[in-house]
């Protein structure tokens, strides 16, 4: 299997994780924004996902001198790391999916606040006592604290935007039954032009619930919120059980079994998303 070993590529690996990480929820947003369920997303993404992990399983995870390859630890008895891959598999997807719900009641940017602060809080301190504590926490925790104080401002916002959104409607009892004259006709939307509404008004708003796939006109701010949190914390979990199934640092696999290369690791936790 090919490995990394320089930390120039690994820095560039995350600098690429990074980029990535910042573009699939701007499309998976504006999918459900257009009237796609996100199920219907769901099942892309885990189709999507299990296919690069079955083609780098096969290409990267087979050449190099590194052993043991991808192929060899489907037959070796490492079920107990398998199961730890799995598990991290499983929150990842129960928190995709619960994201795609909070970007609707919560918004795109409060929700990647949120959810990822609680990410990087939960994750990286238990990954800190994971690795035996190898990296300095006088530098390591200030960072976390940040991040934590992010989930609060991100609260904040979604309880102001909520509010903004609700003076914004006040007039409109029923969106299913109000009409394009109605917008345009009302006296908080007197400055609109005919045409497509400016983003942000109550034109807009509405105009977006009728197409969106997801309905949350009327909905509690809480509803949103709690989605939110819980789909922080699937995401803060996966990578733990991922270091587990890699790393072993419970020793729960027998004595000279290898541990999980990252590929096999991949590949079972993308089987598990189904």
């Amino acid at each position: 299997m090919y490995l990394i070993e320089s930390k120039g590529g690994a820095i560039s690996c995350m600098l690429l994780a990074l980029f990535f990480l910042g573009t699939w929820p701007a499309i998976m947003t504006l999918t459900e924004r257009r009237g796609r369920l996100p199920q219907h997303t769901y099942l892309d993404y885990t189709i999507t996902n299990l296919l690069a992990a079955v083609i780098i399983a096969f290409t990267l995870g087979q050449i190099g001198p590194s052993r043991p390859n991808f192929i060899t630890q489907l037959s070796q008895d490492n079920w107990q790391s398998v199961m730890f891959a799995m598990a991290g598999g499983i929150v990842l997807s129960l928190g995709n999916l619960a994201t795609q719900y909070a970007w609707a009641f919560v918004g795109l940017s409060v929700t990647e606040v949120i959810t990822a602060s609680i990410t990087v809080v939960i994750g990286t301190t238990l990954n800190y006592f994971l690795d035996d504590r190898i990296n300095r926490a006088e530098v390591l925790f200030p960072g976390v604290a940040c991040f934590l104080i992010a989930v609060c401002f991100g609260s904040a916002v979604h309880k102001s935007n909520a509010a903004d959104n609700k003076s914004k409607l006040q007039g409109f009892k029923s969106l299913e039954t109000t009409s394009s004259f109605q917008i345009e006709t009302n006296p908080a939307n007197s400055e609109l032009a005919k045409g497509k509404a400016k983003e942000g008004t109550a034109a807009y708003l509405i105009e977006l619930e009728k197409q969106r796939a997801i309905k949350v006109f009327g909905k509690s701010t809480i509803i949103g919120l709690a989605i939110t949190f819980f789909a922080g914390i699937c995401f803060s979990l996966f990578s733990p059980a991922f270091n587990l199934a890699t790393n072993d640092q419970w020793h729960t696999l027998k004595h000279g079994v290898p541990k999980l290369n990252v590929y096999t690791a991949f590949f079972y936790f993308s089987i598990s998303a189904f």
